[in-house]
């Protein structure tokens, strides 16, 4: 059996590793990144159930989901591409090329060399276009995540401000519910004084016509006329008492009427304010956002570095492989040149392994990872967010499980 050795996780063949002074060449530059892409999707999905009642950013995150998602199929296929490379250079152009070289043929040899030369320099030109997105896509996903930080406090602000609306609109009704009683109270005061005084005047006028009543009052009276007991002081005064006692009635019940329709007013705008206060969603869900954002952050980052060092694996095997071009077409020299060649290939092979282990980073296992970008947040329950968070959650877990905890 094969001698092994054991890097980042993976066993690599011992032959395989052959010392060079430079350590970007050890197969282990792919290291133990996790599932990125399926990753990356649960953390957009643990976003998207943050986003009810904010459908701006609902917009923005769903445009960098949906561009992710075609990084992620880009860097998926550009692996391949890597990986296709590899095989051909190995498996077609090399031995084409090495025997070229031993029969003799130095134009075959240096057009097979030409060949290999124009794909290796077309897929670094794909590999450099790829960071250059991967950079882009990062800067996208900063901006967003500063819109989100952005919203928060707006909406922050706006809740503080119906707050503040509201307890001005409550603390206006209380005073009206005070002046409304005030007023009240006035007005059974006022109808209380006018019960006195219209059974004064009519006691006073009972007694008055009981009095002229006698025959020789009446007599009397036949000669002189008849006395009017609204005429006299007493009644008079009760009178013009009564007439005052009415007015002031008058303005406290047009009072009350005025106090009841601001209160009315101030209701309606008070529920009208609530409703508002209601529809302004939770800024504080948006904190959850920040942080699965942060996380898409560092995760494209770190994708962004693995495929520079792929960049500089791919222009030092191209250095390796074209090291000895000068002695292609010196028949003396084949041997070296021969030999140079079957040390790049050995290179190109463990690149393209592993390129091939690396494609599971980009992958996503399940068809539906995505499927939530067709759902409106707003549109879920507390309970099926929920449920959904918790389920997400989990998956997230099993993917990047807590570390074990340290027995004693």
């Amino acid at each position: 059996m094969a001698k092994t050795t054991e890097t980042c996780g993976e066993l690599i063949p011992a032959e395989l590793e052959t010392v060079d002074d430079n350590a970007i060449m050890r197969a282990d530059f792919i290291q133990e990144l996790l599932p990125s892409a399926e990753r990356t999707a649960l953390l957009y999905h643990l976003t998207f159930l943050s986003l009810g009642g904010f459908p701006k950013l609902e917009r923005l995150i769903r445009d960098q989901a949906i561009e992710t998602q075609l990084l992620f199929g880009s860097s998926e296929a550009l692996l391949l591409r890597c990986v296709g490379m590899s095989s051909n250079l190995v498996t077609s152009l090399f031995p084409m090329l090495k025997a070229a070289v031993e029969k003799n043929k130095p134009v075959l040899a240096v057009r097979y060399l030409m060949k290999a030369k124009e794909w290796i320099a077309d897929i670094i030109t794909q590999v450099d276009d790829i960071v250059k997105r991967y950079d882009k896509h990062n800067a996208s996903v900063k901006t967003c995540t500063s819109d989100v930080y952005q919203e928060q406090a707006e909406t922050k602000e706006k809740k503080e401000k119906k707050s503040d609306e509201m307890k001005g609109l409550e603390d206006a009704l209380n005073k009206l519910q005070l002046d409304l009683k005030r007023v009240v109270d006035k007005v059974e005061m006022n109808e209380n004084q006018i019960k006195r005084n219209t059974d004064e005047l009519n006691s006073f006028i009972r007694r008055f016509q009981e009095e002229h009543c006698h025959w020789t009052v009446k007599l009397l009276a036949f000669f002189i006329g008849y006395p009017d007991a609204m005429k006299q002081p007493t009644a008079i005064a009760l009178d013009r008492a009564q007439k005052q006692l009415d007015s002031e009635k008058s303005l406290l019940r047009n009072e009350e009427r005025n106090i009841k329709t601001k209160q009315l007013d101030l209701q309606l705008q008070l529920a009208n304010c609530k409703i508002r206060m209601g529809e302004i969603p939770n800024p504080d869900n948006l904190t959850e956002v920040q942080l699965c954002l942060t996380q898409i952050q560092q995760i494209l980052v770190d994708l962004k570095k693995f495929w520079e060092k792929v960049d500089a694996i791919l222009k030092t095997l191209r250095d390796k492989t074209f090291a000895g071009e000068e002695m292609v077409d010196m028949e003396d020299m084949k041997y070296e040149f021969i030999k140079s060649i079957e040390d790049a290939a050995k290179y190109w092979k463990r690149f393209g392994s592993s390129c091939q282990k690396a494609q599971g980073v980009f992958s996503v296992q399940s068809k539906n990872a995505y499927k939530f970008l067709e759902i409106n947040p707003s549109s879920l329950s507390e309970e099926e967010r929920k449920k959904q968070y918790l389920s997400i959650t989990a998956k997230l877990k099993k993917i990047n499980p807590d570390p074990p905890a340290v027995t004693p």
